[in-house]
C-alpha cells in the first residue's frame, strides 16, 4: 500500500516541479520576447529617424541648389559692374553701342531695386535686337520706359529705364516684371519725323 502512495506523491511532486519550471521558463521567454520586441521597435525608430535625416539632407541639398540658382536672377551691389558689362556685351553682339547713363537705387528697404538709365545707338535692327536681348536676360528685371528716335538715315537711338531686383524672392514679389513678348510703353522722336508707330521690343 505504501509503494503506490509513494509513487503517487513522487509523481505529484515531479508534476508540480514541472509546472513550476514551465512557469519560470515561460516567464523568462516572455521577458526575452518583450525585450526583443522593444529592441526591434527601437531599431525601427532609429532606422526611420535615419531615413528621415537622409531625406532631409537630400532636400536641403536640393533647396541649396535651387536657392543658388534663384539668387543668380538678382543683382547684389557688388554685381553692378558685371551687369553693366553684360549689357554692353549684348550691344556689341548685335552691332549697337550701349551706354549706361546712371544707376540709382529704388524700391523699398524690404524690396530694393536698381534703376539703370540706358541709351542704345545703332541701326534700327541692331537697336531693337539689343533691346530684346536685354529684356530676355536671365535676371528679375523689367523695362519701365522706352523711347525710340531716329538720328539719321540709318542711325537710331533708344533710351530706356531698366529696373532690376537686387535681393532674392522678396524683391521679386513687388518688382514689376514684363513677360517675354509683353508690350512696353514707348514714345518716339526723330529729327526727320519718321512714322515709327508703336513698337514692341523683341528680338528681330
Amino acid at each position: 500500500m505504501k509503494s503506490p502512495l509513494i509513487h503517487l506523491i513522487a509523481a505529484l511532486v515531479l508534476c508540480t516541479i514541472s509546472f513550476v519550471g514551465y512557469g519560470v521558463w515561460y516567464a523568462a521567454i516572455a521577458a526575452k520576447s518583450a525585450a526583443v520586441a522593444d529592441l526591434e521597435n527601437q531599431i525601427n525608430i532609429k532606422t526611420d529617424t535615419a531615413s528621415r535625416i537622409a531625406s532631409a539632407r537630400a532636400a536641403l541639398a536640393e533647396i541649396s541648389g535651387d536657392e543658388a540658382a534663384v539668387r543668380g536672377y538678382f543683382i547684389p551691389e557688388t554685381g553692378i559692374v558685371a551687369f553693366i558689362d553684360s549689357l554692353q556685351s549684348q550691344g556689341r553682339a548685335h552691332g549697337a553701342a550701349v551706354s549706361v547713363l546712371s544707376v540709382s537705387s529704388g524700391g523699398t528697404s524690404a524690396h530694393p531695386t536698381f534703376i539703370f538709365a540706358i541709351t542704345i545707338k545703332g541701326s534700327f535692327n541692331s537697336v531693337m535686337n539689343t533691346v530684346g536681348a536685354i529684356e530676355y536676360l536671365p535676371y528679375a528685371l523689367s523695362i519701365s520706359s522706352l523711347s525710340l528716335g531716329q538720328d539719321g538715315k540709318n542711325s537710331w537711338h533708344a533710351a530706356l529705364n531698366l529696373l532690376v531686383s537686387s535681393v532674392p524672392l522678396s524683391a521679386a514679389a513687388n518688382t514689376p516684371y514684363i513677360a517675354p513678348g509683353a508690350s512696353v510703353p514707348m514714345t518716339t522722336s526723330s529729327s526727320t519725323t519718321p512714322s515709327v508707330g508703336s513698337i514692341r521690343p523683341r528680338a528681330l
